[in-house]
């Protein structure tokens, strides 16, 4: 197919996709999904091999959200049977680290539900960080806090702040339809925030809320825009007691054509296969690994996750190597532009576009609809039928952080 061949040479060269052949990928038929991640998957072992960098979800404050986000559990008015509880001790937070590092995770994630961190929350969050810090000596830590406000970032980084999360989730134009109690422009400028920071950024998306194909080649090009070092791509879990609890829109094939197409568009860019993949991917999970190179071990923050020993065994007998504590992530060129931390995908040199990420604005026009000589239209075949709802599929987190019971990891 021309268009995966585009596509690879594209990759190898960090060179961003026009738009028609990004939605081009989304728009191919389930026939050809295999060729679709064994071309996707030439990229993603030319910048990380076959390794696989594994992530440890702690949630140190769970529900009692004051926004009103349409997918989350935690949110304003869920009816959701979550864990409710308020701000872990560090020792509690790292006690709960420490499972998952001894699974083999290279990096800890530290969530919060809420708006944003007060600066008494950037202070406990801080010595959490230290305390995880002194007792792991290797480990990444990413903060995931929501809002930051002015010097905050640059306060996490002094206390070991590695990164920081703060997804886009979805495209702008439809921001609005999921989320009412702040913006899109909100989280571009947190994202930015912590780019400034000197934090590698981290920012992603969700698949599966009812969003268009032209709905998700927005939101990636503008995470390519905005030059994250890791794109965390989440499937909609639908939980009972949220809006979107009756969203069933994904099948496994449409899950990896969106891995695949957010591989093309952020090649050398570590791709994590966040949220839901237990759920929409099931036992095609291990073909994802041909796309990203990232996954969370273990379970999330409401919702249970694959066991541990599954994912690592998942990763094996695909082939696959766990990436350890010693290896560099990202591709050498990303890590020598940022002196050791962020820059994604190059500079203005090498990159083929403006800031090393592209943009709406930016992006390249190859002035054919696609590399076919056929609009993406003309060529996409009748869209995959949803899958039928699987709610056996999502359970509630009633282990780990928040609890008496040993984590899963």
């Amino acid at each position: 197919m021309d268009l995966l061949k585009t596509l690879v040479d594209k990759g190898l060269r960090c060179e961003l996709p026009t738009r028609e052949e990004a939605l081009a990928v989304l728009a191919t038929s389930d026939d050809d999904v295999l060729d679709v991640v064994a071309a996707a998957g030439k990229v993603r072992r030319h910048w990380f091999g076959r390794r696989v960098k594994l992530n440890y979800l702690v949630n140190l404050k769970s529900g009692l959200c004051p926004e009103d986000c349409s997918y989350c559990s935690q949110r304003l008015g869920s009816k959701a049977g979550i864990l409710k509880y308020t701000w872990l001790k560090p020792d509690e937070a790292s006690d709960a680290a420490a499972a998952g590092l001894a699974g083999g995770a290279k990096r800890v994630c530290l969530v919060a539900s809420g708006r944003g961190p007060t600066d008494r929350d950037v202070e406990r969050v801080s010595e959490t960080i230290k305390t995880i810090k002194e007792q792991n000596e290797h480990v990444e830590v990413c903060a995931c806090l929501g809002l930051l406000s002015d010097g905050q970032a640059e306060r996490l980084r002094e206390a070991g702040a590695d990164a920081y999360n703060h997804n886009l989730n979805t495209s702008e134009s439809t921001y609005g339809d999921i989320t009412t109690t702040h913006t899109y422009a909100d989280r571009v400028d947190t994202v930015n925030k912590a780019h400034a920071a000197g934090l590698s950024a981290c920012s992603g998306l969700i698949a599966g809320m009812g969003e268009s194909d032209e709905d998700l080649v927005d939101v990636v090009f503008s995470l390519r825009e905005l030059d994250p070092d890791s794109v965390p791509v989440n499937f909609l879990i639908p939980f009972e007691g949220t809006p979107l609890a009756k969203e069933w829109n994904l099948t496994p094939q449409r899950c990896l054509r969106i891995l695949a197409m957010v591989r093309f568009v952020c090649p050398d860019a570590e791709v994590r296969i966040a949220g839901g993949r237990e759920v929409h991917l099931r036992t095609m999970q291990p073909l994802a690994l041909h796309l990203a190179n990232s996954i969370f071990l273990g379970d999330y923050l409401t919702s249970e996750g694959q066991a541990g020993k599954a994912d690592l065994e998942m990763v094996a007998d695909a082939g696959f190597e766990v990436e350890g504590a010693g290896e560099v992530t990202l591709p050498e060129h990303r890590v020598r532009a940022a002196g050791g931390r962020g820059s994604v995908c190059g500079t203005h040199e090498g990159c083929g576009s403006h800031e090393g990420c592209g943009a709406h604005e930016g992006a390249q026009v190859c002035g054919t609809a696609d590399t076919c000589g056929t609009s993406a239209a003309q060529a996409a075949p009748a869209a995959s039928p949803a899958q039928e709802a699987r709610t056996d599929l999502v359970a509630v987190r009633r282990r780990g952080a928040g609890t008496d019971l040993a984590p899963n990891a």
